[in-house]
């Protein structure tokens, strides 16, 4: 599977509840923080939710 460099480039704060809690399970805590994670169909859908929040990249 690929893998995605997901970006935290907005702010969480004023977000709703839910969408804080899917930034902190994909290990997004504060902002410009990124993570690396397999690109499965569990993680595509946490970031289709939150992704006006985020700058996804494909890492080779």
């Amino acid at each position: 599977m690929a893998r995605i460099k997901i970006t935290l480039v907005k702010s969480k704060i004023g977000s709703d509840k839910r969408q804080v809690r899917t930034l902190d399970s994909l290990g997004l805590g504060k902002m410009n923080s990124s993570v690396e994670h397999e690109a499965t169909p569990q993680i595509l859908g946490m970031v289709a939710k939150v992704k006006h929040l985020l700058r996804v990249e494909e890492v080779k």
